[in-house]
């Protein structure tokens, strides 16, 4: 009503300031404790100064609204969001926040993970009711049991929140003793979380628990065998000197199952394989991203004589060697 009978949205209409201030004079009334106790006795919403002797020690109303019809607007479509009372600002309470921990395959390939909350949920006791079991309620007479009174002031007609049974339609003369008539009790709450997969350290989601929502930021452990980079994971696979020059196969740990790998002939120290979609699922997005093998060349610290010769025998037709090799002596035209 409020913008509707604005003065800057009906500039063509020469009662809308009335109109407005009108509505003002309601709004003082609803939002006043005193000046509401005055309507109900007086049914006015403003009187003529003059009358102030007719009755020694009587109280009256002052000529008109006294809050400024502006202000007024500013409230309803301001502070309190859409509703001008006030009514439900603390309806919901502030979401809390919690610390999951998870480990890093946990994060990369998703869980349900348990977690206990502290929120506010019907009483146990009284099943949210509020009255005390075995006793009954009263039907609010203020409202007859609808949950609203109805002030009348010119051409408006509000409606709010009663203020004797605070909008239940019903008064509860025997308290339940453990909600004390409020129906919701703090309780611990132990709630299952679909830990989506693919996760970062340090994401935080929202998450919906009964009539509040709570923020759970994860903490990712880090792997002993992945590192990641996005939707992708890198580890080492550490192969022998033959398996280096000659090729083979080696099995490694990927993120699903074990992994073979082939390795071709001559690989290079920190060379990489490619594994294409063995890596994380892409969040926000479809597929997965790849696993990078990185090579790394075990060089043995003992030799059996074999072993030894065979290097020896090895060492004396390489080519490509710069400086020398211990055991194996050069001639004078650099023949070994």
């Amino acid at each position: 009503l409020a913008k509707k009978y604005h003065p800057d949205t009906n500039k063509d209409d020469p009662k809308a300031k009335e109109k407005f201030a009108q509505l003002a004079e309601a709004y003082e009334v609803l939002s006043d404790e005193v000046k509401r106790k005055q309507y109900d006795a007086y049914g006015t919403a403003s009187f003529d100064t003059g009358a102030a002797g007719a009755g020694a020690g009587q109280q009256y109303w002052s000529s008109g609204p006294s809050i400024d019809p502006e202000e007024l607007f500013r409230k309803i479509f301001g502070e309190f969001s859409g509703s001008p009372f006030g009514d439900f600002q603390n309806v919901f309470d502030q979401p809390q926040e919690y610390i999951m921990e998870l480990t890093f395959t946990q994060a990369a390939k998703g869980v349900n993970k348990e977690i206990v909350v502290n929120i506010n949920d019907s009483c146990e006791r009284c099943n949210g009711k509020g009255n005390e079991p075995g006793t009954k309620v009263q039907r609010c007479h203020y409202c007859s049991g609808t949950g609203m009174e109805t002030i009348n002031t010119g051409p408006f007609v509000m409606r709010s929140t009663c203020r004797r049974c605070s909008g239940r339609g019903s008064i509860i003369t025997t308290p339940c003793v453990v909600c004390r008539g409020t129906g919701q009790t703090k309780q611990k709450k132990t709630v299952i979380v679909p830990v989506p997969a693919g996760v970062e350290d340090g994401q935080t989601v929202r998450m919906p628990v009964g009539r509040k929502e709570i923020f759970i930021t994860f903490r990712v452990q880090k792997s002993s065998v992945f590192r990641r980079n996005g939707a992708d994971i890198h580890s080492d696979l550490l192969i022998s000197i033959a398996q280096a020059i000659l090729g083979g196969t080696a099995r490694c740990q990927g993120l699903y199952e074990t992994i073979n790998i082939t390795i071709p002939p001559g690989i290079q120290p920190d060379q990489r394989i490619r594994m294409s979609g063995k890596g994380i699922p892409k969040v926000n997005s479809y597929g997965y991203g790849d696993h990078y093998i990185h090579i790394k060349i075990k060089v043995p610290q003992r030799l059996t004589d074999r072993q030894r010769a065979l290097m020896m025998s090895y060492a004396e037709d390489e080519t490509d060697v710069e400086g020398t090799v211990n055991g194996v002596t050069n001639t004078a035209s650099g023949e070994r």
